[in-house]
């Protein structure tokens, strides 16, 4: 048998290192991905040395029985332990762990190249790969992260194609070619705004630096060191086992005067995210998609101390302004970029000019709009189909994918942040790490279905209670 993982950022390096295995009737792994980042993925494989981590090390360890192995391997003392490490760093860590997989191992292939296709055959599926070659594969894992960055909503053609637009602000020296006095449009203000700053800053840019977002949020800090941990009182727990959103933020709400730390709360829910919001009902989640998310994420997703310090004293300087503003339209225009949009509650819109716009929206996993090859390949052949929420793809309990006719495809499962819709909290490291230790055990199985039932879900073992990463 094999069993087939496309995409080698952090979940398929994770999975195919907890199926790597010395003996000789092991099923055979075969974990592909494009050659620029494999074993690291676009997060830490594109990183620059300026961007930091947005959580602890001590937490990072790629082994769920071990997740102290990332801060081991950097040999931090104690102290060095809480810190917030460069993300290109931890990209070293994967592909050096993925190494020692394949050399201890006796059933683990990597193959870098871009898988463009799969397609259900009788005993499983055809892989078709970039370069023309294909190969068969019983059971196929999509783990290819977050999809590529679409074109803002109101970019017109010409500026799609100029150099003022610059939308995935990664791509090879894309920051690097903005003048350091350029006025420059950020649309975003979240974790990746956050870098896009901290690399124009490092590049001594003296430009103004606008960001917007529809309601003009910037994440919350990290404390240098972790708070204590909060055990959630009885009201709190009921909410989230009866999966009550309307209770959830009531109990929250009068809670949150009496805790000294605001993050201690919100790491306290998080051994619970996944449950609750399986409990809540469809249009529970539209309600928090519509009107709570981005209030979440700003406390969840939060920012190394480090990264928080330079954005203060940027907006305290005015360098930096964040609007809470929505996109209209943009254009290009001689000398520059004109850009309209509305601030939130304003009737009318405003006219501004740049001279260069940056797209830092941050994840994607729209499977409707994306122009990921393979996904829109898989997407057009009806063998997967968008969540409700257009949050990634939608899968059973078992992480097998649902085909455009609501049927599952037996042997086809998905993992990483396109499973946002099923489990919401599926982004971070200890999630993604114990999504791949709960699913490791079906793929082995002869039989998956008898293994643990047809209607029975993958037990997820218990979320540490850290912080987030990406």
């Amino acid at each position: 048998m094999r069993i087939t993982i496309i995409g080698a950022g952090f979940s398929g390096t994770t999975l195919a290192s907890l199926l790597a295995s010395p003996r000789d009737d092991a099923p055979q792994v075969c974990l592909v991905g494009t050659p620029a980042t494999f074993g690291s993925g676009v997060a830490y494989g594109e990183a620059r040395q300026e961007h930091l981590l947005n959580v602890r090390a001590r937490h990072l360890g790629i082994d769920p029985g071990h997740t102290g192995d990332f801060a081991d391997w950097l040999s931090l003392g104690e102290r060095g332990r809480d810190g917030f490490m460069p993300r290109i760093a931890y990209g070293e860590y994967l592909r050096e762990r993925l190494k020692e997989a394949v050399e201890q191992s006796s059933n683990l292939t990597c193959i870098d190249q871009e898988v463009i296709a799969v397609e259900r055959v009788l005993d499983g599926f055809d892989i078709h790969l970039a370069d023309g070659s294909q190969f068969r594969s019983e059971r196929v894992v999509l783990a290819p992260g977050a999809l590529p960055p679409q074109r803002l909503a109101g970019v017109g053609p010409r500026l799609a194609r100029s150099e003022r637009y610059i939308g995935w602000p990664w791509y090879e020296d894309a920051l690097d070619r903005i003048p350091a006095d350029a006025r420059v449009l950020l649309v975003g203000t979240g974790l990746t705004m956050a870098d896009v700053v901290v690399s124009l800053r490092r590049r001594q840019h003296r430009g103004q630096i606008v960001a917007i977002s529809r309601r003009g949020l910037l994440p919350r800090s990290h404390l240098p060191q972790p708070s204590d941990a909060l055990s959630l009182p009885p009201r709190v727990l009921y909410a989230l086992r009866a999966g009550d959103l309307h209770a959830l933020v009531s109990a929250l709400r009068s809670l949150a005067p009496a805790v000294a730390d605001w993050r201690a709360l919100v790491d306290a829910l998080r051994p619970h995210t996944q449950a609750f919001w399986q409990a809540l009902s469809p249009v529970q989640r539209a309600r928090f998609a519509r009107h709570l998310r981005t209030h979440w994420e700003t406390f969840r997703h939060r920012l190394a101390p480090q990264v928080a310090t330079e954005l203060d004293g940027l907006l305290q300087s005015g360098q930096l302004e964040v609007r809470a503003a929505r996109l209209l339209r943009a254009g290009v225009v001689e000398g520059g970029i004109e850009v309209v949009m509305r601030g939130r509650g304003r009737a009318h819109a405003q006219v501004a000019r740049f001279d260069v716009m940056v797209r830092a929206t941050g994840l994607d996993t729209d499977i409707e709009r994306t122009t990921h090859p393979l996904v829109t390949h898989l997407r057009e052949a009806g063998q997967i189909r968008a969540d409700p929420l257009g949050f990634g793809v939608e899968v059973d309990p078992q992480l097998q994918v649902i085909d455009r006719a609501g049927r599952t495809v037996p042997g086809l499962y998905c993992l990483g942040p396109l499973l946002r819709g099923r489990l919401w909290e599926i982004t971070a490291i200890p999630e993604l790490r114990d999504a791949a230790q709960a699913l490791a055990p079906r793929l082995l199985a002869r039989d998956p279905e008898a293994s643990g039932g047809a209607a029975s879900p993958v037990r997820w073992p218990l979320a540490a209670q850290v912080e987030n990463t990406r």
